[in-house]
């Protein structure tokens, strides 16, 4: 299993240096439209104002012009807009996780044993780093077997 950190962009030289600088007034927080941040954060986040966007290269352009003031989503996409943004900062820390697992129908529970054996070689071997470091997949962690 695989957990992937939901975390905070900030573009070059912005005032908000840790997740503790979030709430206030005034901060506009950038979200995909639609997504599990646009639902969660105005809970957690009193002060500040959801900003939806319509997608990751629209929050991009979103930054150019100053209608939003960071951006929260998972860390891989993160990662892939500050590659696009030079001086941009992942915050430290996270607001979450979301978790990949490997699931099987109900009614096939006979192949549990077998999955469990699966992901438990693919984990200890090394393989999913290797497969994580390929695929350049950064902000993911492996995930506690449930």
């Amino acid at each position: 299993m695989l957990a992937i950190e939901l975390g905070y962009l900030v573009p070059a030289n912005s005032p908000i240096g840790k997740i503790e600088d979030i709430d206030r007034p005034g901060v506009k927080i950038g979200v995909t439209k639609g997504s599990t941040s646009e639902r969660t954060l105005p809970a957690k986040f009193r002060n500040a104002t959801i900003v939806p966007a319509e997608s990751v290269k629209v929050a991009i352009a979103m930054f150019g012009r100053s209608e939003i003031d960071l951006y929260a989503t998972n860390k891989p996409t993160l990662f892939e807009m500050s590659n696009q943004m030079p001086g941009a900062q992942i915050l430290d820390g996270n607001w979450g996780l979301e978790h990949m697992a490997i699931a099987i129908p109900k009614g096939r529970e006979s192949a549990l044993p077998l999955v469990n054996r699966f992901v438990a070689e693919e984990q200890s071997s090394g393989a999913l780093d290797t497969i994580q470091q390929q695929a350049g997949l950064r902000g993911a962690t492996k995930a506690a077997r449930e």
